[in-house]
């Protein structure tokens, strides 16, 4: 099953509210939210606060994808604020076991991410402790970059990998995903789609993720 996950950081926070209710009744299946501490990456974003707050206005189940440094400090207390998918950076901790797990006995759906330039050698011992791989295809830290085309083969091969060691991990793609290139990205494996600026900076995000949607539909 492929699945659409709209990102807010592309959306206006003025209207966050009506942002959100846009894209849920447009069949989103995910809120994509991007935790960000201006040290792990250059840029500050959300954090707790902001997710307990989107918990209590949508049905969306949410995904949150912590770029931070130390992830496994706040990993749990993101599920308990109401992210239902929680994912660190292999970058970014280096007790990434402890952290999925403590994530999985919170109640979420653990996830790991990887960055442009890491190889996927690094997911070698871990993939099997994480519900899903969120693949970066852009560098992470701003919404509106161009789509790194080699990440298509890194899905392929990550799923290529998840096959052969017969696992359940999903793949999650997150970086300059837009109606051109989705069906790209979901024949090469990705099943769970973040898209930002593609959906919240068209005029009318509902007809994005519905254009979106009906690219995947015709490929896959």
């Amino acid at each position: 099953m492929i699945e659409i996950a709209p990102s807010i950081l592309s959306a206006n926070f003025s209207k966050l509210g009506e942002e959100i209710a846009t894209v849920e009744k447009a069949g989103a299946s995910l809120l994509h939210v991007d935790v960000m501490d201006g040290r792990f990456v250059p840029n500050i974003t959300v954090g707790l606060p902001v997710v307990k707050a989107i918990s209590r206005a949508t049905r969306l189940p949410i995904d949150a994808h912590l770029m931070i440094v130390e992830p496994g400090r706040y990993a749990e207390q993101f599920v308990k604020a109401g992210a239902r998918m929680v994912s660190i950076h292999i970058e970014a901790d280096p007790h990434a076991h402890r952290t999925l797990t403590a994530i999985r006995a919170a109640g979420g759906l653990a996830g790991i991410v990887i960055n442009p330039a890491t190889s996927l050698s690094a997911l070698d011992e871990v993939i099997k402790f994480a519900d899903y791989v969120l693949v970066m295809s852009v560098n992470p830290g701003f919404g509106g970059q161009e789509f790194i085309p080699e990440s298509l083969d890194k899905v392929r091969r990550l799923r290529k990998m998840i096959d052969e060691r017969q696992l359940n991990t999903r793949i999650e793609i997150d970086g300059g995903i837009n109606v051109e290139n989705i069906a790209e990205v979901t024949s090469a494996g990705a099943e769970i789609i973040v898209a930002g600026s593609a959906i919240f900076g068209a005029e009318d995000p509902s007809v994005a993720l519905r254009a979106m949607r009906e690219a995947t539909v015709l490929w896959v």
